[in-house]
Formats: C-alpha cells, sequence, structure tokens
C-alpha cells in the first residue's frame, strides 16, 4: 500500500470496509469504480474498463459513471443483486490541503434502497429477517421506504406463505461470520429456507448472511428499546419475551448500518397475529393469479381488476388486502359500510377521488424527509397533499354517512405546516436545492438583502463599464466574468494604447488584453461572497424547514394509511358500479351461497361475448362437495376460481361480481389446479399434485374451502382414479377435514359418490351437441356427465382429420372393450389391417365361459357382496385381483 498515490491509499482504507460492496467513490463528477469493482461493474453496466496509474503500484483497473446519471446505474447494480456503497467528497476540494476527505454516507441493497426511481411505487419494498426458534420462525420485516415495521412468531410451515405474501427484496439470515456455513447457519437456516422457500433464493430475491453474534438477543432488544424509547414493548401489543423481537432487532441495526439517516421515521413496531388472516399458501396465491399472473406480470390478475385507486400509498395498501383477506366480521362490515357508501353516492366518489388524485405519496415523502434526502419539490409536493385534507374532511363529513364521516375523523389536518411550507417555498421550484431559488423572497431578510446587493450589482457592472468607457475613450471596452478570473475588463488590441495606468493586466489573449481594477476586485470579492452566502443560508433555511416538517413523521403517517384506506374504499366502489357487483352478505354459520356468480377477471376479457354467471351452493351438512364434471373448455376451471375469489372478496371488504352472495367464515382456500414440473427440485408432475394435495389434506378444516381441478391425472388412470376416489371420501368422512369443495374432474366414476356419501352433489357443466360438432354454454347443471367430448375439442383445435377418425375409432374400440383372441386390444392388434377384417376379430368378454379350470377372479366376485361393502374394502379387492391377474 505503501507504493500507491495518496488517492489510492485512501481508497483501500473504505474499501477495507466495504467489502463485498461496489464502492463507487466520488471523484469530481464521476463516481469511479476500481480493481475488482470496475470488473465486475462494467460487465454489469456495459461500461469500458480502462485504468489509472497507481504510482510504483502500477495501474489499476478503473470504470467509472457520471454523477447526474448514477441513480440509473445504482438500479441496474442493485437489480443484480449488487450492494453499492456510495462514497462522497465531504468538502470543496479547493480547500482540501492534500487529498479530498471522502466518507461512505449509504450502502444500497435490494432491502435498502431509498431513491425512487429504484422503487416500484405501487408495492412496498420490504427487508425481511428470518429466524428459527424452536419449531417455529421468528419473522420481521421493515419498509425503508414508508416506515412500516411489523414482527410475527408462526409456525415453520407458514413461513413460505408468509414471505411469498410480504415479497421482501432481500431476505437476513443468521450465519457463521456472514456466511451460510458452520453449525448453527447450516443446521438452522439452510433448511429453513429449503423447508419455506424450496430452496435459498427461492423466493427470487437475494440472501444476506449475516454474522451470528448479531443475533445475540440481549443486544438486539436494547436497540430496539432505545430507537422507540420503551422499556418495555406491551405498548405495541407485543410479549417481551416475543422471539420475533430478535429479528426486529437484526433488522433495524443492519438498516441503520446501510442508512444511518433513515430511521427517524421508524415510530411503531406492528405485531402481525396470522389468526387475523384468512390463510392463503403459495398455490392458492398463485393459482388464483392475486397479484402476478402464471408469467409473472400483473395482466390479467384480481389486482390488476380490482386497482382503481389514484394514489400509489392506496395501490399499496390496495395490494396487502388482497393477500390479507380478514377473519374478523366487524372489520369486514366496516370496510363495506365504506364501499356501499361511496357507491350510493356517485357524486361524492367522484368528488373525493378528484381530490385524491391530486395526492402524492406520503408514506414515502415522510421517509424522504426524515431522511433529509427530500427536494425542494417534494416538500412542495406535501404542503399540496395536506392542503387537500380540508375539503376531504367537509366531503365526508357532509355526506352524512357514519362510516364515511369516521374516517374523516382520522384525517388529521396540518395548517401551520402548509402555511410554513407556502410562506417558504418559492412558486417556480429547481429540481436541486444547489440550483438555488429555493426560498421565497420576503421569508428571511438577511437572505432579502444578499439578493439586493447581488441585483444591485448588476446595476453597477452596467454603470461601471460606461464610466471606464467615457474615462478611457474606448468605446468598445467590456466587463466580463468567468470562473477562471472573475470579474476583468477586456480591451481590444487597437486600443490598447488607451488603456489608463492604473489597470492592472491580468491575461493576454487573441484579439487583445483583459485588466482588473482595484475597484472591480473589491467588488468581486463582495458579489462573490454574496452568492456562497446566498447559497448557504438558503441550505440552512430550507434544511431547517425540512427537519420542521420530519416532526410530524408519526401525525402523518397515521394520514397516509387513513388517506390509502380512503383511496381503497372510494376505488372498490368505483369497481363495483362500473362492472356491477353487489355487496356479499358476510353470515355466521357454515353456507357459501352465491347467485349468477361471474368470474371477475374472465368476464372482463371476453370480447364480444356476455359472461354466463352461475349458481353455486355449499355448506357442511347437504352440500360439502360438488363433484363437477364436463368437457374441456367448458368452464369448469373458470368456476373453480371465480367462486374462490368471489369468497376472498367478501373477506377483504369488497363488494363482488354476483347477483348475490351470502358468505360465512372461510379460515382458508386451497386450489389444486393444474400441474407442472419442479425441475428444481427433481420432482414431476404427478409428485408435485400429490404435495399440493397432501397439504390440503392435512390442514383442511370444516372452515375452509377446496377447489380441486383433477386429481391423479399425472398418473395412470385407475391409480388417479383410485386416489381422487379416496380423497373424496377422506373429505368427507373425516370430520376434522370436512371442508366445502368443488371437485371439478374427468373421471365419471366419481359420480357414483353421490350415491354412497349423502354431503356429495353432481353437477355437471352443459354442452349442445350436433354431431360432431360441440357448443360450449358455460353453465352448470344437477347430474352428472358421462362424457368428455375430447374428440370434439381437439378438432377445435385444429388437429388433422385423420387423426381425429381414427382417433374415434379407438375410443370405440376401447369404450366397447374390443380384444383379439390373444387378449391383445384390437386399436393395436389391427391397427394395419384392413377396417373390415379388424371388425371380424374376435372379443373376447371379461366373464365370458371358457375352457379350463374355473377363473380365481370369477369365482371371488361370485362370493362378494356389494351392499356389503363399503368404497375401501371394494377398492381393496379390486387392487388384489388386479394383482391376481397381472401374476
Amino acid at each position: 500500500m505503501a507504493d500507491e498515490t495518496p488517492l489510492m491509499q485512501q481508497y483501500q482504507r473504505i474499501k477495507a470496509e466495504h467489502q463485498g460492496e461496489i464502492l463507487l467513490f466520488r471523484m469530481g463528477d464521476f463516481y469511479e469504480m476500481f480493481s475488482e469493482d470496475a470488473k465486475l461493474g462494467s460487465k454489469i453496466l456495459g461500461l469500458t474498463l480502462t485504468s489509472r496509474n497507481n504510482g510504483a503500484a502500477g495501474r489499476v483497473p478503473l470504470a467509472g459513471v457520471p454523477v447526474k446519471a448514477v441513480e440509473g446505474y445504482i438500479a441496474r447494480l442493485v437489480a443484480a443483486g449488487c450492494k453499492v456503497a456510495i462514497c462522497e467528497q465531504m468538502e470543496d476540494p479547493k480547500k482540501a490541503k492534500i487529498i479530498v476527505k471522502r466518507q461512505v454516507t449509504e450502502v444500497l441493497t435490494p432491502g435498502t434502497v431509498m431513491t425512487e426511481n429504484l422503487l416500484e411505487a405501487t408495492s412496498n419494498s420490504f427487508l425481511a429477517c428470518a429466524q428459527r426458534a424452536g419449531e417455529r420462525a421468528a419473522l420481521a420485516w421493515l419498509d425503508l421506504t414508508t416506515g412500516e415495521f411489523f414482527l410475527a412468531s408462526l409456525p415453520l410451515a407458514r413461513l413460505g406463505d408468509e414471505l411469498r405474501r410480504i415479497g421482501p427484496r432481500e431476505i437476513l439470515l443468521e450465519g457463521v461470520n456472514g456466511l451460510p456455513e458452520g453449525p448453527r447457519g447450516a443446521q438452522a437456516n439452510v433448511p429453513l429456507l429449503e423447508a419455506a422457500c424450496e430452496k435459498p433464493g427461492g423466493l427470487g430475491c437475494p440472501c444476506t448472511w449475516l454474522e451470528d453474534w448479531r443475533f445475540d438477543r440481549a443486544t438486539c432488544v436494547e436497540g430496539l428499546k432505545k430507537h422507540f424509547g420503551v422499556a418495555t414493548f406491551n405498548g405495541f401489543g407485543i410479549e417481551d419475551d416475543d422471539p420475533a423481537l430478535v429479528s426486529a432487532g437484526v433488522l433495524l441495526d443492519y438498516a441503520g448500518r446501510m442508512q444511518p439517516a433513515a430511521l427517524a421515521h421508524i415510530v411503531r413496531l406492528q405485531p402481525y397475529f396470522p389468526g387475523d388472516y384468512m390463510v392463503l399458501d403459495r398455490a392458492s396465491v398463485a393459482n388464483l393469479e392475486l397479484v402476478s399472473n402464471f408469467s409473472g406480470g400483473r395482466g390479467g390478475t384480481l389486482l390488476e381488476t380490482l386497482d382503481r385507486t389514484l394514489t400509489a400509498m392506496g395501490a399499496r395498501t390496495l395490494r396487502r388486502w388482497v393477500l390479507e383477506p380478514l377473519q374478523d366480521f366487524p372489520q369486514i362490515e366496516k370496510r363495506l359500510d365504506r364501499v356501499a357508501a361511496f357507491h350510493s353516492d356517485s357524486a361524492l366518489r367522484r368528488g373525493v377521488r378528484d381530490l385524491l388524485a391530486e395526492v402524492a405519496d406520503i408514506e414515502r415523502l415522510v421517509g424522504r424527509i426524515s431522511s433529509q434526502r427530500a427536494g425542494p419539490r417534494e416538500l412542495a409536493s406535501l404542503a399540496a397533499s395536506l392542503g387537500r385534507i380540508p375539503e376531504l374532511k367537509a366531503g365526508l363529513a357532509d355526506s352524512g354517512n357514519p362510516a364515511l364521516a369516521g374516517l374523516g375523523e382520522s384525517l388529521r389536518e396540518y395548517p401551520q405546516l402548509v402555511a410554513e411550507i407556502g410562506r417558504a417555498l418559492s412558486d417556480d421550484l429547481p429540481a436541486l436545492l444547489a440550483d438555488g431559488n429555493v426560498i421565497r423572497a420576503g421569508y428571511n431578510a438577511g437572505l432579502d438583502e444578499l439578493r439586493s446587493f447581488q441585483t444591485e450589482g448588476k446595476d453597477w457592472l452596467v454603470r461601471l463599464e460606461a464610466d471606464q468607457r467615457a474615462r478611457s475613450g474606448i468605446g468598445n471596452l467590456k466587463v466580463k466574468y468567468n470562473r477562471v478570473f472573475g470579474y476583468f475588463i477586456e480591451v481590444t488590441r487597437s486600443n490598447l494604447h488607451l488603456v489608463p495606468a492604473d489597470y492592472i493586466r491580468k491575461q493576454t489573449i487573441s484579439g487583445g488584453e483583459r485588466f482588473i481594477t482595484p475597484e472591480l476586485k473589491e467588488y468581486e470579492n463582495k458579489v462573490l461572497g454574496a452568492e456562497e452566502k446566498i447559497a448557504a443560508l438558503e441550505y440552512d433555511l430550507f434544511c431547517a424547514l425540512r427537519e420542521h416538517a420530519a416532526t410530524f413523521s408519526a401525525e402523518l403517517q397515521e394520514t397516509a394509511a387513513a388517506l390509502a384506506c380512503l383511496d381503497v374504499a372510494a376505488a372498490l366502489a368505483e369497481v363495483a358500479a362500473d362492472l356491477g357487483y353487489v355487496r356479499p352478505s358476510m353470515v355466521e354459520g357454515d353456507r357459501i351461497f352465491i347467485r349468477e356468480g361471474r368470474h371477475p377477471v374472465v368476464e372482463r376479457m371476453v370480447q364480444g361475448h356476455k359472461f354466463v354467471p352461475n349458481d353455486i351452493e355449499l355448506d357442511n351438512r347437504e352440500n360439502q362437495i360438488i363433484v363437477l364434471t364436463g368437457p374441456n373448455m367448458a368452464g369448469k376451471s373458470t368456476l373453480l376460481r371465480q367462486v374462490g375469489l368471489i369468497v376472498l372478496l367478501a373477506h377483504v371488504g369488497s363488494f363482488v361480481p354476483a347477483a348475490e352472495a351470502a358468505v360465512c367464515r372461510v379460515d382458508r382456500i386451497f386450489t389444486r389446479v393444474g400441474a407442472s414440473d419442479n425441475l428444481a427440485r427433481g420432482q414431476s408432475t404427478f409428485m408435485v399434485e400429490m404435495n399440493e394435495t397432501a397439504n390440503i389434506l392435512n390442514n383442511a378444516s370444516p372452515a375452509s374451502l377446496i377447489l380441486l381441478d383433477e386429481i391423479g391425472r399425472g398418473t395412470s388412470t385407475f391409480d388417479g382414479l383410485s386416489i381422487a376416489w379416496s380423497v373424496t371420501e377422506y373429505l368427507h368422512e373425516q370430520p376434522s377435514r370436512a371442508a366445502k369443495t368443488i371437485f371439478a374432474t374427468h373421471y365419471h366414476e366419481l359420480t357414483e359418490l353421490e350415491s354412497l356419501l349423502p354431503r356429495v352433489k353432481n353437477f355437471n357443466v352443459m354442452v349442445k351437441d350436433y354431431g360432431e360438432r360441440v357448443i360450449f354454454l358455460h353453465k352448470i347443471q344437477r347430474g352428472g356427465s358421462d362424457r368428455s367430448y375430447g374428440i370434439q375439442v381437439a378438432r377445435l383445435a385444429g388437429i388433422p382429420q385423420t387423426v381425429l377418425e381414427r382417433a374415434r375409432e379407438v375410443l370405440a374400440n376401447l369404450e366397447g372393450g374390443e380384444f383379439s383372441a390373444g387378449h391383445v386390444p384390437r386399436l393395436a392388434s389391427g391397427s394395419h389391417a384392413p377396417r373390415a377384417q379388424r371388425r371380424d376379430l374376435d372379443q373376447l368378454s371379461l366373464f365370458a365361459a371358457a375352457p379350463g379350470p374355473p377363473n380365481p377372479a370369477v369365482e371371488r366376485l361370485k362370493d362378494l357382496d356389494p351392499d356389503s361393502l363399503t368404497p375401501i374394502e371394494a377398492l381393496k379387492i379390486l387392487y388384489e385381483l388386479k394383482k391376481d391377474v397381472d401374476k
């Protein structure tokens, strides 16, 4: 290091404290990266890799980005999973004695970024910390941009589902020396994530492994108490022995190290109780396409359909509500009352929404103000947004509706803060504080005096130029300014003989010379001093104003939350009015009744066709399980999803797409829809299917809603049918698992369960069959279906006619049980024979008389009494007979 230049020695000292982070080293108008950082950064950002002289140590790799464009480059680095340390110049380079003082002011990680263009406005940017506490998981999550801070202690099996609901940008885990190695890290956290998230990093966000000593309980709890200024956490509704306090303490410490100035607005720690919300596992969130579609986008999701919010904080709140349906009926009814009030008063709804459209993202503005990041325009935006609150309160109060009046009372007004910001800031504000003209004239007497001197100084220069022209007789004499020489008098070469004796030569140029005078130099010192003083005073005044606004952080966060709820209620009412939704009745008991229900997403996507509504009734007494049969494309999957979405919307506190809906409390919605391989874990389609089915059977309760779209199609027909049959029996016969269920299936044999199990009802999706053509009516009716219409659907898909004709022959043979004399199906043995010849081949019936000893299977069947067998016993005997036949 001694052989390196002073600059690189400074760099190495700072870099030593930020290993594992890309260090952006401020040098004038550029941020530079050196050595390995330069190599990695240039690769990610597509920059040209150059080098810089490093004295006797040789040249060092170099890559840089301009200061003005740095945010875009940082966004790309963070998106690539990098941590970025920002090293700023802490003094004016002109005043530096040897080398400019530099210091890292913040470290940007995926979970701690606060720069506006690195964030998604409609979703939170959570940083999470997970730790195992016995057979439970201790979880905490924090959004630095809004100050929202939560913790929860929950069953280990729930961790993966909760993390997917939260959607953190970064997860903190305990390791050894910051690595996922060693006894504690290897034994506790790698399996923790593998169990919860399928594999480390399986959530699609980076994991940060911290030193194990950072998870010391006493240190974490003390850090939290010091930050919040409390002696106990009971005031937050949290027990002092809650294991999740450790995770919360680790989060706060990490955030403070990454963003030292960003913790002031974190004023509350909120407990999250999973029992307060409907459980939505990862399969249900994905299969119902609540917030993202199967391709990972937002199009065609429930959230896209519902999101008519006009504020970013309202959009984030709506997303959270969709993923956290309530269990508490009074809270649900409160939300429904607000939606109903806006739904019935379109004029009020329009007025409120017009005002909300002018409200900025107060939650994140508070974060930026508290962390001293907010610029002039953001502070003005806060004042303008708060200025709309009196009008909103008045409108809600005048509505006469108790639900809206109560919401209006939670909106706090800030007349003094709004007036102070308005009095201080100019009307035409620059984007950056450094651009000047931020503070309004008349706000500060000292600033006004400096500005008047600056204004008068321009007039003084005009008078000076006129005086010097008259005095010297040089008609084209000019008084000019540049950054290098300051103010000077410029004289052309032809007039140099007229220059007065007291002029002091400063510079010779091609067309003449430049001079200064004692009078001009004195003026320059005053003017330049005034400019610096104006800039410094404006900066101080603005920072004082920003700090004053930051003292309202806690109150502003509460106001922002109330505005978000107001925005969501008005948005849901707008959707209901526009799309014809109705208020659901939340009923005690076990009944779900939906009349003319519709799929909220699909009905918007059906171009040129009217969506066909359907009725559904489920309960735990007579209509527990619906076996739904019908052909592909008839709408079975749509029906399943629409029932799930309507039940979920009711628990969110939204109107629903139906003519009428009565919905009981549902603790979980399970979905088993579609199938795909999980190649990352070496699991086949069938294994994924069975895992999801096992989760349902092990966790369902009588208060659950189960939506099954096929079971067993990933294996052989007989195996699949057997599993589907026994699953249905299990859900019917086990009192602790007797959930309300809709089972869509192609196994028509399952319709026989209606005659065996009293709470099973058959329904089918109606079709019109015109020979080779079929029309899907998308309407369900009582009774089972005995056909799948697979060949007709294949024709609609464009399968060649010759293939369809052969498929009909094969289907006829299979349905007729045709076999050759050698017990080979005719579809195989006669596949290359003439059709007439294939028809003449012998057919052997299962029970036909045959020469030789009696068939054991037939003899055993003769001895059976079908009426005395349970379904399980019958299946067992069937398996034994099959086993005998296969010998």
